[in-house]
């Protein structure tokens, strides 16, 4: 029936129509007037002419033939009714014409017959061509249980019961007075019963038809669903599928503030505004996450212009796409400016050409394992960029110079760290000799949300099913989310003297486990048991990665913090190298850079950058940090 053109599928209806009004026709005779068979056996033979000539074109009028075998609807009852009472009617007509009896009789138990002879060919040949369909092999049919009755519930059985692709086998509701019925021809079961249900029908998914339950009583409800190890779908309300909303259940995106483990710290104070406000602000890798952050909340401070520079033409044209209509709305002149924090000449350029007055310096390469394979590019970009960017700034005579740095930095156990502090270094340097700029810097933990951090990638491994990977059980972070991160740098170039390092009190660092755990939960899922094998997600320890610390620091020297106007902003003054070291420092790095020497690189790190704690060897090929645990090759 699939393959056959329309039109043929409708003479097949109407010709299947016709026999069946015939033989409800000389049914209904036989079992009301017997007796004309024998008596006027040619008025019969006409009677069965006409009516034969006639039936085609009722079932055309009333569209009965037009009717979707497969996805039958109230209507199409209706015109099985409006069809048998026409030829009822027809026939009565033409059994009255001919002087026959009982005419009325005839034509009402002649109208029944087809109704019941048209629906319930109808159904059995539906019933049929699911059996072919499923018997062929064509068609995947997944097994389905409902749980839920109500009316999401039997509408959702009633599409299903017309689909081929899937098999709605039985419901399942925890209302006891609905125990023991027959749903849409589906029986009801308590859920006590679905592990012994979806052993005997194999069901493959669970659909939770209850759109309406609060999100307490349905995220508990999944997960134990799911631990019945089939795959668990919730079925979206109206209102979310007209609305675009995603299906509660679904993957989808965890908020940052939900993993902190602590409140969000509240950043907003009048000194950010006034620091800002009509100057020209000039951020360097405007593209990144944290540049493109800033520069969203720079148009709240109302300053007379922002200059987006990065070297990524694309994530250039992204940020300036996004901000362009806020910038216009709000008056404020947006530019964007090509180039790379290594090219002195082009940054002087963009700094002289647009008038800046602010540089919020957040360019640099930031994926440990990345800057680790790839140490020489990753010290070029962090310190000889950040020298480039500071230098062109303080010769310019610009107001602010923020170093966005890393909590990285602090006693550095990978490269990545060590370009961090050696950019810290370079800055601390320039502003002995430049009072006129002030210049700062500020360090992060790790952002949620940004590009590389373990949001996105938890979530993308939660939706992918897991394993979440994570290095070690115990390995833990400070976590702030990006409007914290961003806010962070406006505020250290509000509260800025010059020299300082800031960083925000984010509380105890959060252990990295503790973080996925949270994630899968507030996903819907549940954790696997390595034991049981209950469960969806699995979290997998990889191991602590080549220069990876266990536990991260915010500062080198806490003895030196001072407090600043806001209780949660920390600063303090940190320990530095000599003009003459900064200066011999940079002539080795840019030697190392040019010669492609990373063995140079490894003892310029050595040598110039704060040892973590003394060393002692655990065994052979790595060494351990005195409290740290932190591992490194030697």
């Amino acid at each position: 029936m699939h393959i056959l053109p329309r039109w043929k599928k409708r003479i097949i209806l109407i010709a299947v129509d016709s026999l069946l009004m015939w033989s409800a026709l000389f049914l209904a005779m036989v079992l009301r007037g017997g007796g004309v068979l024998f008596e006027a056996p040619q008025k019969l033979w006409v009677l069965l002419v006409v009516m034969g000539l006639v039936t085609p074109l009722v079932v055309a009028a009333v569209r009965l033939d037009r009717v979707k075998l497969t996805a039958p609807e109230m209507m199409s009852g209706l015109r099985v009714t409006m069809a048998a009472g026409c030829l009822g009617l027809i026939a009565a007509v033409m059994i009255t014409l001919a002087g026959l009896d009982h005419a009325i009789a005839v034509a009402v138990i002649f109208g029944s017959l087809f109704v019941m002879f048209a629906t319930g060919v109808r159904i059995a040949a539906l019933h049929v061509l699911r059996w072919v369909i499923a018997r062929s092999g064509s068609v995947d049919q997944k097994t389905i249980a409902i749980y839920g009755a109500g009316a999401a519930g039997m509408q959702l059985a009633a599409a299903l019961l017309q689909a081929c692709e899937a098999r709605p086998a039985f419901f399942v509701d925890d209302n006891p007075k609905l125990q023991g019925l027959t749903i849409c021809g589906l029986p009801m079961f308590e859920a006590g019963k679905l592990p012994m249900l979806i052993a005997r029908h194999t069901v493959e998914q669970i659909v939770l038809a209850a759109p309406s339950m609060e999100p307490a009583r349905r995220d508990p409800l999944v997960r134990r669903l799911r631990a019945h190890g089939v795959e668990v779908q919730v079925l979206p309300s109206f209102g979310d599928m007209l609305m675009g909303r995603e299906p509660p259940g679904e993957i989808r995106p965890v908020a940052p503030e939900q993993l902190l483990g602590r409140d969000r710290v509240a950043l907003d104070t009048p000194q950010i505004a006034k620091a800002y406000a009509g100057r020209m602000i000039m951020v360097t890798g405007a593209g990144g996450s944290i540049g493109a952050e800033l520069c969203r909340q720079l148009l709240d401070c109302r300053p007379a212009g922002i200059v987006l520079f990065d070297h990524s033409e694309f994530q250039l044209y992204q940020v300036q796409q996004e901000l362009a209509d806020l910038g216009e709305a709000a008056g404020i002149k947006l530019v964007a400016r090509l180039g790379s924090v290594t090219d002195i000449a082009r940054v002087r350029e963009v700094i002289a050409g647009d008038g800046a007055e602010i540089i919020l310096h957040a360019a640099a390469y930031k994926h440990v394992p990345m800057v680790e394979d790839n140490p020489l590019a990753g010290a070029k970009n962090n310190v000889l960029g950040t020298h480039a960017v500071a230098k062109a700034a303080v010769e310019a005579g610009i107001e602010r110079f923020i170093l966005v740095s890393s909590d990285k930095a602090v006693r550095p156990a990978n490269v990545m760290g060590a370009t961090k502090r050696m950019a810290e270094l370079v800055v601390q340097d320039l502003q002995t000799r430049h009072a006129d700029t002030r210049c700062a810097m500020v360090r992060f933990g790790n952002v949620l949300g940004s590009s590389g951090s373990v949001l996105p990638l938890f979530h993308s491994q939660i939706a992918k099913g897991g394993p979440v990977t994570v290095t070690h059980p115990e390995v833990t972070r400070y976590f702030m989310t990006m409007p914290e991160a961003a806010r962070l740098v406006l505020l250290a170039g509000a509260f800025a003297k010059g020299g300082e390092v800031f960083v925000l009190d984010m509380g105890a660092a959060q252990r990295v486990m503790d973080i996925a755990r949270r994630m899968i939960r507030l996903a819907g899922r549940q954790e696997k048991d390595p034991v049981t094998g209950k469960g969806d997600i699995a979290i997998k320890i990889t191991g602590l990665r080549s220069g990876e610390k266990l536990h991260e620091e915010l500062l080198i020297d806490r003895g030196s913090l001072i407090q600043t106007p806001h209780p949660k902003i920390l600063r303090a003054k940190e320990a530095m190298l000599s003009q003459i070291e900064v200066a011999g420092l940079l002539r080795q790095l840019e030697r190392a850079i040019a010669e492609g020497d990373r063995a140079l690189l490894r003892r310029i790190i050595k040598g110039r950058i704060e040892p973590m704690t003394p060393l002692r060897r655990i065994k052979p090929g790595t060494v351990q940090l005195r409290d740290s645990k932190t591992r490194m090759p030697v």
